[in-house]
């Protein structure tokens, strides 16, 4: 009979109590309870972070799950608030100047891009460049809209769909090089309130309004159709790249928490957000996301961070 030794090279340790950092697939028996164990994959999982200060909806997010960036967004006014998330608290950075919400961002805590929304008139075509501490101005979109979608890098940015006011959903795309806006290839499909991830050469836009389960590949001149999503939905949020993506929260009949991964071609169903939410911010990778603010329908300002996969110690038995 083989034996653990010569599957794994190494035998099964007795110890007194469990390893502080477990390697996958190692196992052990802790003799001080009489138990073996082992350290496995149990699949994706949402786990609590750091509530932001401001609760707040239809805001825009950047960076990563342990270097977002939170701006801007609705209370009950529209506020210019700053957040930053260093993987377990959120500290105050610097306001943006053009209060707004259904903007989108993109970039880093340290490089952060935010463009079009609603302010307290109507849509704005306002872009904003963050270095860490402050908000400058940047090159305003050539269309003004709310709802638009965004992914890429403070220096090559990517914009598409939107709604703009007594005229409806947008189709048009821009590309922003650190300094202007340039139109890129229509999508295929129009709509507003859509989630983004990818680059600006790579872009992946999905879900929207009318409540969409589209999805659609940019190659940085023209968008092709990719695999729908498996809950159509609108005011989801999304992080990673167009291989690896990821879209979370949003409406579809009702508030969701629906989380789903992107591989390129098609999306695969996964573990729900603890709170169900729409209008909320991404930020991050497919395997370290992060989720932030948004409406359950009352104002959140409820952090969740994304693993995958999630590991845990686990009790070994014969069942």
């Amino acid at each position: 009979m083989t034996t653990f030794k010569e599957i794994r090279g190494t035998a099964i340790q007795s110890v007194s109590s469990d390893p502080t950092n477990p390697e996958e697939g190692q196992i052990w028996y802790n003799n001080t309870i009489g138990v073996l164990k082992g350290y496995k994959s149990i699949g994706a999982a949402w786990a609590s972070g750091g509530n932001m200060s401001t609760a707040r909806n239809l805001l825009a997010g950047a960076g990563t799950q342990t270097a977002g960036l939170a701006a801007s967004g609705e209370t009950t006014v529209l506020v210019t608030n700053t957040e930053e998330y260093d993987g377990s608290a959120w500290a105050a950075g610097g306001n943006v100047a053009t209060a707004r919400q259904q903007l989108a961002g993109c970039g880093l805590q340290t490089a952060g891009l935010i463009f079009g929304g609603y302010d307290t008139a109507t849509q704005t075509s306002a872009t904003e460049e963050y270095n860490g501490s402050t908000w400058a101005p940047g090159g305003n979109l050539a269309t003004a809209r709310g709802g638009i979608g965004g992914c890429g890098t403070q220096t090559a940015g990517l914009g598409f769909g939107g709604y703009i006011l007594t005229v409806g959903s947008q189709n048009a795309t821009e590309e922003y090089n650190g300094s202007t806006w340039t139109a890129g290839g229509n999508l295929g499909t129009t709509r507003n309130t859509i989630g983004g991830a990818g680059t600006q050469t790579a872009g992946l836009a999905f879900g929207g309004s009318p409540t969409s389960a589209s999805t659609e590949l940019y190659n940085g001149s023209t968008w092709t159709a990719g695999g729908s999503l498996n809950t159509a939905r609108t005011s989801l949020a999304g992080a990673g790249t167009q291989t690896a993506g990821l879209g979370f929260g949003g409406f579809s009949t009702a508030i969701t928490g629906a989380t789903e991964e992107y591989d390129g071609s098609a999306w695969t169903t996964s573990t729900s957000m603890s709170t169900v939410r729409r209008g909320l911010a991404g930020a991050g990778t497919q395997t370290a996301g992060l989720g932030f603010g948004g409406s359950t329908p009352a104002l959140s300002a409820a952090t969740e961070e994304y693993t995958d996969p999630s590991f845990a110690v686990q009790k070994i038995t014969t069942s």
